[in-house]
């Protein structure tokens, strides 16, 4: 696109002049006879260059020049001053009032137009300063809100974790996230029914325990109990249900699903044989005969949150709780007794041995049971 030139004299002959030369060079040209109508005509179409007499009636070019430099929007346009004064003094005049160049009367065409490319150069680097400087704030803007903006998810993920902190204090792990993101948790705390495995264990010998020991040896062995037994629930992903002294009970395959679910819960049955059969002799070793046994049945229960407004809590309600807590109850110190649903559903990971028909309370029908004996050796316990 041709460079837009602004052409200001009071002598129309001056001016017709320019206009013919600039145009022969291919520039766009406006005129203006006076200052005034020159800061009129740049206002409304800001010309790259401006040709500019300093003698003039009324309004000097000197007085536009002053104005020019004074408007935000026009002081970037080049200015070259012509005139036929040349003393020092009208020169340096000149020069501090703004103009970029400086031009005698009479001028030649060679200088006038070395100029005038002189002073486009000038305003298209001027230009793209100022774009990139625009582009450049811009970007610090776009850079500063989404700061703000991360700041702002980052706070609101920050409280969440806490939040889900505290509530892992109190509940398990899969349902605090559940609480916490309230996304389709809501959803999913609702009564539903899903096929789970049910671990339930407890102690052997707590209660003659708890009635020889010290309140305070009775608590030291709770919480080292609780302590194994919770961070090997939370290692297998079980869900924590409710555990009451030293009766403790977890699920699998609920409120997340989990394919494997019943071979889930017999690895982390041999892991709690193992690290619990570890603290056993540990009490023992400070006076302390106590047990561990556990209990594992697989079967559909209804699910969700129970309670009352004020206190709720999520649980598991059917049969398949009832069977193993039944079969903890049957389990000897460091048994695993399991129902024939979990046998089928984790053969060729444990070897097992069977238990015959058990006689459970509450159930009408004797229960054939099983005990799990070792898991096999591509089966670590972890």
């Amino acid at each position: 696109m041709a460079a837009h030139i602004l052409v200001v004299d009071d002598s129309r002959e001056n001016l017709h002049i320019l206009r013919i030369r600039l145009e022969a060079q291919g520039y766009q040209v406006g005129t203006a006879p006076d200052g005034e109508e020159a800061l009129t005509y740049a206002a409304a179409t800001p010309p790259d260059l401006i040709l500019l007499d300093v003698m003039m009636p009324r309004l000097s070019g000197l007085d536009v020049l002053r104005l020019l430099k004074a408007d935000e929007a026009l002081r970037y346009i080049p200015v070259v001053l012509l005139t036929a004064r040349a003393e020092t003094r009208d020169l340096v005049e000149g020069l501090d009032a703004g103009a970029d160049e400086y031009l005698t009367k009479p001028y030649e065409h060679a200088a006038l137009m070395a100029r005038v490319r002189s002073m486009l150069r000038l305003k298209a680097l001027t230009d793209r300063v100022r774009a990139q400087s625009h582009e450049l704030a811009e970007q610090r803007a776009a850079l500063a809100e989404a700061n703000r903006d991360l700041e702002s998810q980052v706070a609101v993920k920050a409280a969440e974790l806490e939040r889900i902190g505290r509530l892992r204090r109190f509940l398990s792990p899969q349902i605090a996230d559940l609480v916490a993101t309230e996304r389709d948790g809501h959803a999913l705390l609702e009564a539903h029914r899903r096929e789970i495995t049910v671990v339930f264990c407890d102690l052997r010998g707590f209660t003659a325990f708890t009635d020889s020991a010290a309140p305070e040896e009775v608590v030291a062995v709770l919480r080292e109990y609780h302590k194994t037994v919770g961070q090997t629930v939370f290692h297998y992903e079980g869900t924590l249900e409710h555990f009451a002294g030293d009766g403790i009970m977890v699920f699998f395959n609920d409120p997340r699903p989990c394919p494997d679910h019943s071979a889930r819960a017999v690895r982390m049955a041999f892991a709690l044989r193992e690290r619990v059969g570890r603290l056993a002799r540990q009490w023992e070793a400070r006076g302390h005969t106590i047990g561990f046994g556990l209990g594992l049945a697989r079967g559909y229960a209804t699910l969700g949150q129970f309670g009352f407004e004020g206190r709720f809590e999520y649980g598991a309600v059917g049969s398949v709780t009832n069977l193993a807590s039944r079969l903890c109850d049957k389990a000897q110190s460091g048994q695993i007794v399991i129902s024939r649903p979990v046998l089928s559903a984790v053969e060729g990971i444990a070897s097992s041995r069977s238990l015959g028909n058990l006689t459970l309370k509450g159930f009408l029908r004797e229960v054939p049971a099983f005990e799990l004996v070792t898991l096999l050796a591509d089966q670590p316990v972890t």
